[in-house]
Order: structure tokens, then C-alpha cells, then sequence
């Protein structure tokens, strides 16, 4: 009993030992951890502090992922809007390309129209900003395109022919703009010529070695006269004259015809523009400048006034055209290209050759005009000769069906070769119809030129007898290889062997 109560009471006396050492056992792994928990956390903190970026930094890295986005939208947005001007730019294109031509009612409404009805609409379109295109006889393409300009921004419906009303207003429309330049027709008595000056914009007047020259007050308008009217006088060299002098003048257009030209572009930091006619060895022409500047005003201004611009008054000009009209052309090779008079083949609405179909015109010159046969079979060229030495040459042409001798074969005529007039040289006698364009061949039957219709006007009632002269080959040749066409090497062929190569040119007008 005693011994049982001894070993109880040791065991209540060993209990809080063994609670204390157990507490202790159990404290010391917290306490370690508790006293490593510091060291840790400093650790960690240095370890933060090392991999945590700076503001700038997280500034950057947090924009990165927004920028980007925004750059590639941006760059999207342009790209879109580049697509969308690609896109407007093709249809822009795509539309004036789908522009229908104006068909045979408009154009017969208009030749039915007095020549001078026809050039004033023209003018009054100059004068609104419709039109820039030079005044004539001729309504085309170009002129009811500007009318119907006119009318869509007037609002109202695309026609091609002007109302009444329409017409009315276009009129009041350019005569207001006409007085807001001083507009004055005036006749020069140092050229003889007649033109319309623009008074407000240059107001001075003062006489020059060969005309009158109107100006501003400090030069920004001038307005020259000249007359050239001396032995020997061509217009060819007057055109060449014009485009080199003075030094600084850059020609930026030109167009030489039979009895005039036109020049412009660049005279220093001045617009300029030239319009220049002949009538035999007297030259006439008119040039105007001005500042850049003033191009908003003036060109239209410059245009109106080479319209108006009549360097000849009272001389009567020549007879109208007729309707349907036959010439002759000169085959060069199987590929169907033909050249004939350009006169022949000049504001032609249709140009047919007889047997084969429609030809379409190419190309041309102030004397020469380029057709081309497409899809022709059996066609064949002529050889090509060198500049005449002979008087004489043989015309080979097919005559107008119209007149007594017409038929549909070719002939061949003598001809004598008058004396040189400028690079050409007179045919006589006179041309008869249908031989515009024929081939002018030497004694082997080879081409030395083309034969050339020209009804010279005088003044007085009535106008010279028809002439003619001959294009000679070196212009025909050089025409050609500047559109880099090489005539066949075609053999010399005899006068009637070359009857097969020339072919009836039809050319149906307005």
C-alpha cells in the first residue's frame, strides 16, 4: 500500500517535469523559426526589392502592352484610309473611263447650229471654268463634255444641250466675269490684227518694234502683239523661233497646224502662252504672260483671248467641210499601217477604208496622218524611195466616187514638181478629188512623198484655185521612226504594181 501510494505520488511530481520539457521541446523549433523569420523577411524584401522594376521602368513595361495595340490600329487606320484613295482613285478612273462619247444626235444638234453659236458657248464655257479648249468651228467631244460639266454643277440634268434658259444663264454667267476683267475688243493698228484685252489687268498700253504691248503697272499682265510679215517668211520657222527665244522660255505644249500654232509653258516665274496665224508670208500672232500667281485668273483669261484672237479680220475663211469626203491612203506594211493627207482625214467622226472596214487614226502631224487597219489580211507595202530627183513624178490614187471619173480602181496621173516652198514642193495641176494622200512614186515605183490638197484663201469674195504639194518621204520617214514603225522592205515595184497598195479613205464628219 505504502509502496503503490510512493510510486503514485512520484508520478504526480514528474508530470509538470515532463510538461515543462515537452513545452520546452516544442518551444525551441518556434522559437528558431521565430528568431529566422527576420533574416527571411529581409531576405525576401532584398529579393523584392532586386526584381521589382523601377517606376519609369513599370511605367514603360505597362504601356508596352497597350502601345503596341495602339500602334498597329494606328498604323491599320492608315493603311485603311491609303486603301480607301487606292479604291476611289480606281473608280474615279473607272467612271471617266465608262464616260459614254456623245452620240450622233448631239453632234448633228450642234452642226446644225451657226458657226459663230458654236464658238461663243465655247467661249462662254472658257469663262466659267467648264472648257479648256481652244474656240472653233468645230462642237466635239471635249465641248458638250463641258456642257454637261456645266450643267451638273448648275444642277441640272446632264443633257449635252444647253435649254434656253440654260443658255441664258451661262451667258450672264461668263459676261459678268468678262466686265470683272475690263474686257475690251480692240483693233491694233500696228499688226492689223483684232483681239480682246483684259483692261483691268493691263491697263497700259505702248508700241514695240513689231506690235503693241499692253501691261500692269508693275508687270505681272503683259500682253505683246507681233507681226512678221517678210520675204521668205514661213511659219514653221516662225514656230521654231518662238520655242527657243528668249532663252529662258520652257515650252510645256505645242501644236503646229497648216496656217497657225500654239505655245506655252514656262518664260522665267511667268505663265506663257503664244497663238500664232499665217497667210502666205505674213505671220501674226499674240502672246500673253503673267505671274503664277495669277493663274487662277489668267489662264482662263489667256484662253479666251487666243479663242477671240483674230489676226486676219475681214478675210473670209474657208468653206465648210462636207459631211462624207474620200482621199486616198498609202499602204506601208501587213500590219495594216496607212498614211494619207492629215487635212483628208481631219475632225472625221468615222474613218473607213473601202473593202477592208474602219480605221482608227494613230497619229499625225502637220501634214501627215497615221491610220491603222486592224485584223486586215493580203494588205501590201509600198517601197520606200528617197527624195526626188526628177521634175516629174507619178501620183497613184483612187478619185472621188462623186465626180465623173470616180470609180473604185486606182489610177495613176503625171504630175511636175514646182519650185521648193520651204521643205515642200507645188504639184501641178491642181489635185484631182480623191487624191488627197496619194502616193507620189519615182520612175522604179518606189514612194518619194505623199500628195497634199490645200485650198489657199485670199481675201475678197472669192478663193484661190485648189493646189496641192508634196510631202516629201524624209518627213514621212522621220514621222515614222519617231513611233518606232518600220515600213516593210518591200521590193520596187513598177507603176502598176503599186496600184495594190493604195486603198480609198472615207472619212464621215460631224
Amino acid at each position: 500500500m505504502r509502496r503503490a501510494a510512493a510510486v503514485l505520488l512520484s508520478l504526480l511530481l514528474a508530470i509538470p517535469a515532463v510538461a515543462e520539457t515537452g513545452a520546452r521541446k516544442a518551444t525551441k523549433p518556434a522559437a528558431r523559426a521565430a528568431a529566422a523569420a527576420p533574416a527571411k523577411q529581409a531576405k525576401q524584401t532584398k529579393q523584392a526589392k532586386q526584381a521589382k522594376p523601377a517606376p519609369a521602368a513599370a511605367a514603360k513595361q505597362a504601356a508596352v502592352p497597350h502601345a503596341r495595340p495602339a500602334a498597329a490600329a494606328t498604323k491599320k487606320v492608315a493603311s485603311g484610309r491609303r486603301e480607301k484613295l487606292v479604291r476611289g482613285a480606281k473608280a474615279k478612273a473607272a467612271k471617266a473611263a465608262s464616260v459614254p462619247k456623245p452620240d450622233a444626235t448631239l453632234i448633228s444638234a450642234y452642226a446644225a447650229m451657226p458657226v459663230a453659236d458654236r464658238r461663243a458657248i465655247q467661249s462662254d464655257l472658257i469663262w466659267t471654268g467648264d472648257y479648256n479648249g481652244l474656240i472653233g468651228d468645230e462642237f466635239g467631244e471635249r465641248s458638250i463634255a463641258a456642257v454637261k460639266s456645266y450643267q451638273a454643277r448648275s444642277g441640272a440634268a446632264e443633257t449635252g444641250i444647253l435649254a434656253p434658259e440654260q443658255r441664258a444663264a451661262l451667258a450672264a454667267a461668263a459676261k459678268a466675269r468678262q466686265e470683272a476683267t475690263g474686257w475690251r475688243v480692240v483693233d491694233d493698228d500696228a499688226t492689223g490684227a483684232r483681239l480682246a484685252i483684259p483692261l483691268k489687268h493691263a491697263p497700259q498700253a505702248s508700241s514695240t518694234k513689231t506690235g503693241t504691248r499692253w501691261s500692269s503697272g508693275r508687270g505681272e499682265v503683259q500682253i505683246e502683239t507681233f507681226r512678221i510679215a517678210e520675204p521668205g517668211t514661213t511659219l514653221a520657222a516662225v514656230f521654231e523661233q518662238q520655242k527657243k527665244e528668249p532663252a529662258n522660255r520652257e515650252v510645256e505644249y505645242s501644236v503646229l497646224r497648216d496656217s497657225s500654232f500654239v505655245l506655252s509653258g514656262l518664260q522665267g516665274l511667268k505663265r506663257f502662252y503664244v497663238r500664232v496665224h499665217a497667210r502666205q508670208n505674213d505671220v501674226r500672232g499674240v502672246t500673253v504672260m503673267y505671274d503664277q500667281a495669277m493663274q487662277g485668273i489668267m489662264d482662263r483669261v489667256a484662253l479666251a483671248m487666243s479663242g477671240g484672237f483674230e489676226p486676219f479680220p475681214g478675210v473670209p475663211t474657208p468653206t465648210a467641210r462636207r459631211k462624207v469626203e474620200y482621199a486616198t491612203g498609202v499602204v506601208l506594211d501587213d500590219a495594216g499601217h496607212i498614211v494619207t493627207d492629215r487635212q483628208a482625214v481631219d475632225s472625221c467622226l468615222v474613218i473607213t477604208l473601202a473593202g477592208f472596214g474602219n480605221a482608227e487614226l494613230v497619229g499625225e502631224t502637220a501634214d501627215v496622218a497615221l491610220l491603222r487597219l486592224y485584223g486586215a489580211r493580203n494588205l501590201k507595202g509600198l517601197a520606200m524611195g528617197s527624195a526626188p530627183g526628177a521634175a516629174d513624178v507619178t501620183l497613184v490614187g483612187i478619185a472621188d466616187p462623186q465626180t465623173q471619173a470616180g470609180n473604185s480602181t486606182a489610177s495613176a496621173v503625171t504630175a511636175r514638181l514646182g519650185p521648193p516652198e520651204s521643205t515642200k514642193r507645188a504639184l501641178e495641176p491642181a489635185l484631182a478629188p480623191g487624191f488627197a494622200g496619194a502616193a507620189a512614186l519615182d520612175a522604179q515605183g518606189r514612194l518619194v512623198g505623199l500628195a497634199q490638197f490645200r485650198s489657199a484663201v485670199v481675201a475678197g469674195p472669192t478663193t484661190a484655185p485648189a493646189q496641192a504639194r508634196l510631202v516629201p518621204i524624209d518627213d514621212i520617214k522621220a514621222f515614222l521612226n519617231g513611233r518606232n514603225i518600220a515600213p516593210a522592205a518591200s521590193p520596187a515595184a513598177s507603176i502598176d504594181a503599186a496600184k495594190a497598195s493604195v486603198v480609198r479613205v472615207i472619212c464621215v464628219r460631224k
